[in-house]
């Protein structure tokens, strides 16, 4: 480059990063350190003040930031504890993200569905696939407990549904997986009227769930994505937006 381009050059700013971002960093380091292991409980403030050679407010900020990523509990009155944190820790975290981004627009709703589906549809294959006895017997007792809440329970009845198909996931052995599964099931009850749209097709959903465990107790992995597809197109239905 030329003088000129040089002297011409956009310079690069060099920003003073706040007190409590730094904090966060070391606080942060001190819990994937394992220095600060799941169920400590956290330094004092003064601790930490004295230890980072900072003020109150700065700890405070960088203690709330922790808190809001799910990295720690603040109890009032009690001392802050560092969480345990696995993947369905993380996307919890998510829970106020996905409300936005069903809330923003119509169409994700759908593509919250299509995601849906083709995840299941994973689950189901891999279930029918590796499925033992225990798992099969658990998604039996899952039916007949859904089934005994039909006629007079359907907050209950619906629960047991996102049950049956959590159990599933499961099968996996897999908490990634069941996370994310139970994450999706959750964005999509929660935010949106599922209950009200349910009711009529009870006994087509206990019957969908029994012949998908039929296939998945005789390891017919191409019947079992089969059936679960004609239930998710069936029932999606069901998930309409609230309001």
């Amino acid at each position: 480059m030329s003088k000129a381009g040089k002297d011409n050059a956009v310079p690069e700013k060099i920003t003073r990063r706040k007190l409590s971002d730094q904090v966060l960093d070391r606080l942060r380091d001190m819990i994937t350190s394992n220095e600060l292991m799941p169920g400590d409980a956290m330094p004092s403030e003064r601790a930490l003040m004295e230890r980072f050679g900072v003020g109150r407010p700065a700890v405070r900020e960088a203690l709330q930031s922790l808190h809001n990523s799910g990295l720690i509990t603040i109890s009032h009155g009690e001392r802050s504890r560092v969480n345990e944190i696995d993947a369905g820790t993380v996307l919890s975290q998510s829970d106020d993200i996905a409300r936005l981004v069903l809330s923003a627009a119509p169409g994700n709703l759908d593509h919250l569905k299509e995601a849906r589906r083709m995840f299941e549809l994973g689950m189901v294959r891999n279930a029918a696939a590796r499925a033992s006895a225990k798992d099969v017997a658990d998604l039996r007792a899952l039916i007949e407990l859904q089934r005994s809440f039909l006629k007079n329970d359907m907050a209950a009845f619906v629960q047991t549904d996102v049950r049956f198909h959590a159990r599933i996931a499961a099968i996996s052995d897999n908490p990634i997986v069941l996370s994310v599964s139970n994450a999706m099931l959750g964005w999509l009850f929660e935010y949106h009227d599922g209950v009200l749209h349910w009711q009529g097709n009870e006994k087509v959903t206990l019957d969908e769930h029994s012949k998908v465990t039929d296939c998945i107790e005789a390891h017919d992995v191409d019947g079992a994505v089969a059936i679960m597809g004609q239930h998710l197109d069936r029932s999606s239905a069901a998930f309409r937006r609230s309001g």
